[in-house]
């Protein structure tokens, strides 16, 4: 583990209802308020530091030391898709496995850039361990850092997805916990587990450290383009990357030195299970339960980890706000256009890419259809994951059964399977 030596700094953190402010530590919420709470940096410009991997937006990030972790999202200016596009000025944001491209994420998902941040905060708060509910993309990045530090933790995800929890490095003290149903499902299960003594609720994506790790996302793009982009573009779950990317976009509209105006966003979501596109469209902060389509999520989508039934959209500070703020889209992509998506990116791209990053870019063929993008915009992608043929030929992976347990398992059920 690194010392930031002179480097070292303090945060706060800040109820956007109240504007009350907190110490670090591992404070998640606000006693009084349900928003969420916002990190506050003293540092109000973009420094980039000589450090590894995400580490050089230290300055942007809720811990006090860094550690040897090299993973970054990596922006180039994309020539095949633009040219299928016709966008003069596109960029994408690749998260995951391209040695061709300096791309070193062993785990493929751009969740990969909070785990050791989010560890890292913990440690720091005097956190022995944590819980995290996961579709498959936060429980394998979590699984894969938590070995690979020593940091004990588990890992709830629903058994459909199971199939998409594997890793480079398996540890003892990394436990997962695999039950039936869908994402709600390990999200019970995990608040079970929360409120156990001895188990840590990691926050989701109330967890400063989430959100600004994936803010590295715009800072990388920032830091390649020169200046804030027009138009960004991403799938989301919790929406825990599009409210990340947008105070991201906040801190630097206050930098002063890459632009005046903030990114319109553009979020997708895989149909049928498109709550938050539902809700949006018809002007509501709140999510109806008849937004969500009947049966388990992830039988429904080709993006499995796109299922949360619970996301931060109408929470003060959330998704909702995110999109107002910055004059938002949200769009639904059925499982054919995603598909057809990913297909074309890999072949002009040369790289494959995850569901959730096809239904991003089947997002970007609506927009662009419809006119919501010019040619002459400059245009922001986030390729939230990707890689895996070339990662599983070139690294030992190593799949993750898991314990099965019931939903419905006792509290002294649980801390058997897990002693």
């Amino acid at each position: 583990m690194r010392g930031a030596g002179s480097l070292a700094m303090k945060y706060t953190l800040r109820c956007p209802e109240c504007g009350a402010e907190y110490s670090s530590g591992f404070t998640l919420t606000c006693p009084k308020h349900d928003g969420i709470l916002r990190s506050n940096y003293p540092e109000k410009r973009l420094i980039l530091r000589s450090l590894p991997g995400l580490w050089r937006f230290y300055g942007w990030l809720p811990v006090e030391k860094t550690t040897d972790y090299h993973g970054k999202p990596v922006t180039y200016k994309s020539r095949g898709l633009a040219r299928e596009l016709g966008l003069r000025n596109l960029y994408v944001s690749f998260s995951g496995y391209c040695p061709e491209l300096g791309a070193e994420i062993k785990t493929c998902t751009f969740k990969e850039l909070e785990a050791p941040v989010v560890i890292q905060r913990a440690l720091e708060g005097g956190v022995k361990n944590i819980v995290v509910s996961s579709a498959g993309n936060s429980a394998r990045a979590f699984v894969h850092i938590g070995s690979q530090t020593g940091f004990p933790l588990v890992a709830v995800v629903p058994r459909s997805c199971v199939g998409d929890v594997w890793s480079p490095v398996v540890s003892p003290v990394v436990k997962t916990l695999v039950v039936e149903g869908d994402y709600s499902d390990a999200d019970a299960l995990a608040k079970k587990l929360w409120s156990m003594e001895g188990f840590t609720c990691e926050g989701g994506g109330r967890n400063v450290a989430r959100r600004d790790a994936l803010g590295t996302v715009l800072l990388d793009a920032v830091g390649e383009i020169g200046r804030l982009p027009e138009h960004y573009f991403q799938a989301v779950s919790s929406g825990t990357g599009g409210i990340g990317a947008w105070e991201a976009a906040l801190r630097l509209l206050e930098d002063g030195r890459f632009g005046g105006e903030l990114p319109r966003l553009h979020l997708s979501q895989n149909s049928p299970f498109a709550p938050m596109v539902e809700a949006w469209k018809a002007g509501r902060r709140e999510i109806l339960p008849q937004d969500f389509p009947p049966g388990e999520a992830v039988n429904l989508i080709y993006a499995k980890v796109l299922s949360k039934r619970s996301p931060l959209y109408g929470v003060k500070g959330g998704l909702y706000d995110a999109l107002t703020a910055t004059g938002g889209e949200m769009y639904a992509v059925t499982n054919a256009e995603a598909r057809k998506a990913g297909e074309l990116f890999e072949e002009v791209e040369g790289v494959d890419i995850v569901p959730a990053a096809a239904v991003a870019v089947a997002s970007l063929f609506k927009a662009v259809e419809v006119g919501k993008v010019d040619a002459e915009d400059t245009v922001l992608l986030n390729v939230s994951g990707g890689g895996e043929k070339r990662v599983k030929e070139d690294v030992d992976i190593y799949p993750v059964d898991g314990i099965k347990v019931s939903k419905d398992i006792s509290e002294k059920e649980l801390r058997e399977v897990l002693s």
